[in-house]
This record gives C-alpha cells, sequence and structure tokens, in this order.
C-alpha cells in the first residue's frame, strides 16, 4: 500500500480564534503526541491530511514530516464537521518503531461459506480481534477467508493466520463465525 507523506509545521498561537484562522486558510490545527505523552502543536494542509485520511485504516503508519523531519505516526484522533465535510482537528501518535503497540481492530469476513450455499447460515460471534505488535508488523486490516466452512463448522481466532510477529490477545478459542444447520 501507497505511504503517505503529511507535512507538518510546528506552532506556537492557540485558541479559537487561530485556529478560524488556519482552517480560513486551508490549514487544520493538529497535535502530535510521542511515546512519552509529550505534545507538539501542528498545522497541517487540509487537503494533504484528507487524502490520506480518507484512504487509511487506523492502524496504517504514515510520514509526519515535522518541519522537514520524518516521524512514523498513526493518525490517532479526528475532530471532524459533518455538515461542512471538513476535518477540524488531528491528533497523531508518533511511534519510534521499536516499541509494541496494541490495536483493537474489526474482522472482515471473505467469501461465502460452503455450508450456506448447502442451506446453513452463518452466526457471527467476535466481530473484533486484540493484536500486539511492532508498529511495522502490525496488519492495516484483518481478514478470515470463511469459504471453506461446511455446516457444523466453526472459524476462531486461533484460525486466522496473522504470522509470528503478531501478537493475538484475544482468546484463541474465540469463535469468529459458525454455520448452523438449516432450519426444518
Amino acid at each position: 500500500m501507497e505511504r503517505f507523506v503529511i507535512n507538518a509545521t510546528t506552532r506556537k498561537e492557540t485558541g479559537k480564534k487561530y485556529a478560524k484562522a488556519l482552517r480560513a486558510e486551508g490549514k487544520i490545527p493538529a497535535v502530535a503526541y510521542n511515546e512519552k505523552g509529550e505534545s507538539t502543536m501542528l498545522e497541517i494542509a487540509s487537503s494533504e491530511f484528507e487524502k490520506a485520511w480518507r484512504s487509511i485504516t487506523k492502524t496504517t503508519l504514515v510520514t509526519l514530516k515535522i518541519d522537514g523531519a520524518d516521524n512514523e505516526a498513526y493518525i490517532k484522533d479526528t475532530e471532524y464537521d459533518i455538515i461542512s465535510d471538513k476535518v477540524l482537528h488531528a491528533d497523531f501518535h508518533v511511534v519510534s518503531g521499536n516499541k509494541a503497540i496494541k490495536a483493537k481492530m474489526k474482522i472482515h469476513l471473505s467469501g461465502t461459506p460452503a455450508g450456506v450455499l448447502k442451506g446453513g447460515f452463518m452466526v457471527k460471534h467476535v466481530s473484533e480481534v486484540i493484536l500486539k505488535a511492532l508498529p511495522h508488523d502490525m496488519p492495516e486490516t484483518v481478514s478470515a477467508d470463511v469459504s471453506k466452512l461446511e455446516i457444523g463448522s466453526k472459524f476462531t481466532i486461533a484460525d486466522l493466520n496473522l504470522g509470528d510477529k503478531v501478537t493475538v490477545l484475544t482468546a484463541p478459542a474465540s469463535v469468529v463465525v459458525s454455520i448452523a444447520p438449516p432450519k426444518k
């Protein structure tokens, strides 16, 4: 996947009046937090941020260039105005790359189970999984191919193939999907 670069400059000014003036210039106020909890106030071009923000997941690393210096970061949070369809503020979490992070991710199901084609019903149980990994090893999405499931079979968290660099914190026996027999 494409690696997004977001250019930012540090800012000293704060307050609603300054934020409103920034937005009028086509920029948004932002804050970058590091792993120690220290913050840096930023300003970012709105169009550049929105291009990245609309194309990534919450576990996608972006390159945040603060005054020309590269930092790897996640978009942690945004304040969004649904009426004007614009981002008003953004928070970033800058990571060093050598400290593991945790993420709760939605499990995307792919394929039509063979048991459903034979009249069974797909029953969804657990829809999210909690993972722990280094930022570069964290998957952007988690998907489960359920196409081979027959009537009476199930797909568990242990069946997710995420590699040996990702630690799954959700109970391995948790059922993601099961195929129930047809009703008579």
